[in-house]
């Protein structure tokens, strides 16, 4: 069975630029870079292609204004907030297939071209992995077979970060918060494999655009920080249910996702009918566990 994808979702295609607008201005050749590192007491140069930002953050912030007002995003912002836009999608609606198509607009636009999706489980790193292999021949079709690579992060293969930092066509690499989340993970310790380097390094170097799949459950202070090791050129975080809306971008909450026909209306019935005000009811007070296997409830009949 092959997939089919609609390209011209208006509301995706609304939340892509909504991102890609934020760095209106920034010339596309601003991404190749040059680094180098040392190998065995001697100097290795190597040109890769990197994330480099050109646009001041005065004309970043008011471009980000410019795209809330156009999406009636109520709150301006008034300062950056350490370069994270958030965008709300309504589960069901895309999230995934428009932060992918995100990526390759930016590259077309701007040339960027080092990418790192985050996310907080197992679950979730397969199914990024998942859309984009079925999503890849419908890209490519569009962005006229644009060469991209794309990679679960192994920390037995730590070393192919290397290939991360060092190849020039499109770099995704997918990461689980936890594989770098603390000091004594694999990609923050200097091995051998990678000359003496922290693999980290090597994302470090590219200044890549994160992106957060779900972020409300990446909010504590060590995953923030996590996060903030990578050195991103900015932080692009996508959910239904943001705990923190940081330079909130694009929405498409439930009753919007609705009013477009996208997700199905959920209507909650009450066990007794409208106009019985007059009869009696029962009130559930309080509710919590005594046993193992019992609950206990408190209730009143009114």
């Amino acid at each position: 069975m092959k997939l089919h994808f609609d390209s011209n979702q208006e509301y995706q295609l609304d939340a892509i630029k909504a991102i890609t607008d934020i760095f209106e201005g920034q010339p596309v050749s601003g991404s190749d870079f040059e680094f180098s590192y040392s190998l065995v007491g001697s100097l290795l140069s190597e040109n890769g292609s990197g994330n480099r930002l050109l646009l001041s953050e005065e004309q970043i912030l008011e471009n980000v204004k410019n795209i809330q007002q156009r999406n009636q995003i109520k709150d301006s912002v008034q300062d950056l907030q350490g370069m994270n836009f958030s965008v709300e999608m309504e589960t069901g609606t895309g999230k995934t297939y428009v932060y992918l198509r995100t990526i390759y607009e930016l590259n077309k636009l701007y040339g960027f071209k080092k990418f790192v999706v985050v996310v907080p489980s197992i679950a979730i790193r397969e199914g990024v992995i998942k859309n984009l292999q079925i999503t890849s021949e419908h890209f490519q079709s569009i962005y006229d077979n644009e060469t991209i690579n794309f990679a679960i992060y192994d920390s037995k293969k730590s070393s192919n970060l290397r290939s991360f930092a060092s190849v020039s066509a499109i770099q995704i690499l997918v990461l689980n918060i936890d594989a770098f989340a603390k000091d004594e993970n694999i990609i923050n310790k200097t091995i051998d494999r990678t000359t003496g380097k922290r693999p980290i390094e090597f994302i470090q170097s590219t200044r890549p655009i994160v992106i957060v799949d779900e972020p409300q459950n990446m909010e504590t202070e060590i995953r923030k920080k996590a996060i903030e090791n990578l050195h991103p050129l900015c932080t692009l975080r996508y959910s239904a249910t943001h705990t923190n809306l940081y330079n909130l971008m694009y929405s498409l909450n439930p009753v919007k996702a609705y009013d477009l026909g996208l997700v199905k209306q959920i209507e909650v019935d009450s066990v007794v009918s409208d106009n019985a005000m007059n009869d009696a009811f029962v009130q559930v007070e309080k509710i919590q566990s005594v046993g193992k296997n019992k609950i206990a409830a408190k209730l009143k009949l009114m």
